[in-house]
């Protein structure tokens, strides 16, 4: 059966393929959801050190390990070098606070395969052989200033002289319920090591939080064989093959050692708790497990011994089949082979096909973690805000807290999440990136992850789609109108009909939060958006998600330039549907209409006449706005002025003929509103070819922005489009006001300021999401003019472009951060000569949430393949 078989029988409800997969999260610990504190300091009421011991109330976490959907059953493996001062259950890292320059993961682990259905999954693991040096790495990174970059593992010396283990972790699945696990276990040093392998399976703890359901059981059959019972899932059998080394059968409860977090005086439900693994194998007290072989949490201990350069195969199996006599015979790993060659043969058409083999590694490692980071997600803000049964009630100062008015909220889903460690939570403008990689490869699970943030129990009541967990209530980008109609093209040409179905589904609801836009954050009805925050973090003079200090008000040109690429997004689809639906012409006219309004007030807010864009610098910047009606640009140069380029779209002229109704409102404005009409000059203009052109920049203002976005001395870097001009580098803005200077340079690197914890940056690092955009709209700009619009070249060769070629240039340029150069170097790997050259490293990719300005280094999040996995449809547009 091909990958693309299994996707039609999931698709067709025919088999349910998609049941188990890789959903378990490397971190659940200081989540905001398992915080109960009354200051709302997540990171410090549960941190690294109680994850071990104390159960979670709402979701797990494990290393590279699966579970079902529902996460009632999780597996993953856990591992001790006999040096560790813990047992390895989960990847380490620094709290935002801890972090010189934010929360940071500090394990090496890689996402290597992945299909869609999980059908086939690779993973690798590093494991060092001498201690983990937890406490230098605290330490160390609390010594650095912002100015000094991240300690990172590496740094420490714990690899020198290869002494490590690589653990590659496998999963195939046989049939939709029966998983085959496959571990690859290689001593990459010099000598012999020792290594206490324990593969682990237990039951999300659902019976200790008053929810009435039953405990269940993971028993003992025989030396070698696990019995698992629970009422969901009904009956299982993991089969662990023999070896010399084990395994060793032990078991204790998923229940928290209160005795250990809280003092002698507190008293645990049951001797045997969460631990009891680690105080078994690191301690050898074997009082730790049960001796009578059953509990919800199991382990099969392996003690091995491995040999310099060595590799040893451990095998399992997790099955609802109880009566399987040879597990593990020939067939095994006949499937396991079966299914790899079934992914390559899957992944093999998405690059086009001249494309190198280094080109396919990048699009199939990045879509891979894409798939790893689909996590099983449980939160209810009324439950997490009234406390559980039998336990203490949360303090009163959470009820006027975070989240306290999205208590309609409750999560009970597979989303796709940033990363499974800094980001193990969904993220509403992120969410809509990863749907465009994920709809070449499945446009079902990219459709329902933009329908989920619009349901009931996501969306707000008012309309506000839900931003992430730390603040459900901060303003995003307006993206996902966007990526609905991007998605159903994409599944279009790929299937040949698009799902209409799934278009007026989102529409509808994506009306409801054009609505809240509008009533909430254009606060004077003029058009002009004060978004706040938008999710770019530190990138003004001001946080932006906060009240101005001295009572001003912040004219956004980014925040006003949104609503108008969430109108025309809207706009589009309502032509989309009105093909078959005339009802939706209206909606078309509705759009087409505010359009206009937003670029009046793009150019010329109001009476005051403050206008967004500066004439002086030929750019837009944002307009702050005093309380005596004078008004101050703030120059600024920044991504802030580049996002009026994405609101644009064309429509066809067979779109004009068949809406008589679209037509005449057209004629009408020409005729008595040309002052707004003149806004979009193009509209009674045919380009290039017979269709017209809606959009924000007009040619001249398109040109002027174009120049300084194509000059290396400012935007442009050879790795894509920066957040922040260079210019700043050597000429900072600076804005005195209130008593206070507040400035703006470029920070090409991590940030160095505290604000937003300091793990964000865009006052110049490239970032994949903003760079997609900005390619996408030129294609659009190219769609109408054609070769009639030339810039020149920004390699400075002295020839003019097409906005395609430079669309494909941009595309090139971020595609190589991952590509070896000529000197087989890949651009986001930096300096460090192990991972660029050693043959157990340089394959193996990471996608960094943004990269360096000028090196193109990766930077931030190791493991955000999430919007960073747009390089993924970047590869494929670069065959189209």
């Amino acid at each position: 059966m091909t990958e693309a078989e299994r996707l039609q029988d999931y698709d067709t409800e025919k088999e349910d393929w998609k049941k188990w997969g890789s959903y378990l999260s490397e971190r659940a610990w200081g989540t905001v959801r398992e915080d109960y504190s009354a200051d709302g300091s997540a990171w410090d009421y549960f941190p690294h050190d109680h994850a071990r011991s104390r159960a979670y109330r709402w979701n797990e976490d494990g290393l590279l390990g699966i579970c079902d959907r529902h996460q009632y059953l999780c597996f993953a493996p856990s591992l001790w070098n006999h040096h560790d001062p813990i047992l390895k259950e989960r990847a380490f890292g620094l709290t935002g606070s801890q972090g010189n320059h934010g929360e940071d993961v500090k394990d090496y682990y890689f996402f290597l395969d992945n299909t869609p259905t999980h059908s086939y999954m690779k993973a690798l693991y590093k494991y060092p052989q001498s201690e983990y040096p937890y406490q230098n790495l605290i330490e160390e990174n609390a010594r650095r200033t912002r100015n000094d970059p991240e300690y990172e593992l590496f740094d420490t010396g714990i690899f020198a002289g290869d002494r490590y283990f690589d653990v590659f972790v496998e999963y195939a699945k046989s049939d939709p319920e029966d998983m085959l696990i496959r571990f690859t276990i290689i001593n990459r040093g010099p000598d012999a090591a020792p290594l206490t392998f324990l593969p682990t399976v237990w039951f999300r703890n659902t019976w200790a939080w008053g929810e009435r359901t039953s405990r269940p059981k993971i028993e003992a059959v025989n030396a070698h064989t696990l019995h698992i019972s629970h009422p969901e899932l009904g009956e299982r059998t993991i089969y662990c093959e023999q070896a010399p080394e084990g395994p060793e059968l032990i078991f204790t409860e998923n229940e928290t050692n209160y005795t250990r977090l809280y003092g002698p005086n507190a008293s645990n439900i049951t001797p045997y708790v969460k631990d009891g693994f680690h105080e078994c194998i690191v301690h050898n007290n074997k009082a730790a497990v049960n001796p009578a072989r059953f509990g919800t949490k199991a382990g099969a201990c392996y003690r091995l011994e491995l040999q310099p350069g060595e590799s040893r195969i451990v095998r399992m199996r997790l099955t609802p089949n109880s009566a399987l006599t040879e597990p593990f015979a020939a067939a095994f790993d006949e499937i396991m082979a079966s299914r790899i060659k079934e992914a390559d043969e899957f992944y093999m058409p998405l690059a086009p096909p001249d494309s190198s083999d280094e080109i396919r590694k990048v699009q199939r490692q990045s879509l891979a973690g894409m798939l790893w980071s689909k996590q099983f997600y449980h939160f209810s803000i009324k439950r997490w805000l009234d406390g559980d049964p039998g336990f203490p009630e949360p303090p009163v100062s959470r009820k006027h807290g975070r989240d306290c008015e999205w208590t309609h909220l409750d999560n009970f889903d597979i989303f796709c999440m940033p990363d499974t460690w800094e980001y193990p939570w969904y993220a509403a403008w992120d969410c809509a990136f990863h749907c465009i990689s994920l709809a070449i490869v499945d446009s079902t699970l990219a459709k329902r992850q933009l329908i989920l943030l619009c349901r009931e129990w996501s969306m707000h009541p008012n309309g506000q789609m839900p931003a992430y967990e730390w603040a459900f209530g901060d303003v995003n980008p307006p993206v996902h109108a966007w990526a609905a109609l991007r998605v159903y093209r994409i599944e279009k040409r790929i299937k040949g009909i698009g799902d209409r179905n799934f278009l007026e589904r989102i529409f509808l609801k994506l009306l409801l939060n054009f609505t809240w836009w509008v009533n909430r954050k254009d606060p004077e009805g003029r058009n002009v958006f004060q978004g706040g925050f938008l999710g770019m973090d530190n990138i003004g003079v001001f946080d932006r998600s906060a009240p101005l200090p001295g009572g001003e008000a912040l004219e956004q040109s980014d925040g006003t330039a949104w609503m108008g690429f969430f109108c025309l997004s809207m706009f589009a689809i309502a032509l989309e549907l009105s093909q078959e639906e005339a009802t939706y012409e209206d909606m078309a006219i509705k759009f087409f209409e505010h359009f206009l309004y937003i670029a009046s007030a793009m150019n010329n807010i109001g009476d005051a006449g403050i206008s967004l864009w500066d004439d002086q610098d030929r750019f837009y910047y944002d307009v702050l706005r005093l309380s005596d009606c004078s008004s101050i640009p703030i120059r600024a140069r920044s991504m802030v002025g580049l996002i009026p380029l994405l609101a644009v779209e064309t429509c066809e002229e067979s779109d004009l003929e068949r809406m008589p109704a679209f037509t005449d409102r057209i004629n009408w404005f020409f005729k008595n509103r040309p002052d707004l009409a003149a806004l979009v000059p193009r509209l009674h203009e045919k380009g290039e070819s017979p269709r017209r052109l809606l959009a924000l920049t007009p040619p001249d203002r398109l040109k002027a922005v174009l120049h300084r976005l194509l000059d290396p001395n400012e935007f442009l870097s050879d790795h894509g489009i920066r957040s922040v001009s260079k210019i700043h580098a050597e000429h900072p803005f600076v804005l005195n006001i209130d008593g206070s200077t507040r400035s703006v340079d470029y920070e090409p690197a991590e940030s160095r300021t505290a604000l937003f914890g300091g793990n964000s940056n865009w006052r110049g690092p490239i970032w994949f999401p903003i760079n997609y955009l900005i390619i996408e709209a030129l294609q659009r700009f190219d769609y109408y003019y054609g070769a009639t619009f030339k810039v020149k070249d920004p390699s400075d060769t002295g020839k003019e472009m097409t906005l395609w070629q430079v669309s494909q240039e941009l595309s090139r340029r971020l595609t190589h951060l991952f590509l070896p150069d000529e000197n087989g170097k890949r651009p986001y790997l930096g300096n460090n000569d192990t991972f660029q050259t050693d043959p157990n490293w340089h394959d193996y990719l990471l996608f960094n949430e943004y990269f360096h300005g000028d090196t193109g280094m990766g930077l931030g999040a190791s493991h955000q393949t999430g919007w960073t996995g747009l390089v993924a449809k970047l590869i494929q547009q670069s065959g189209e």
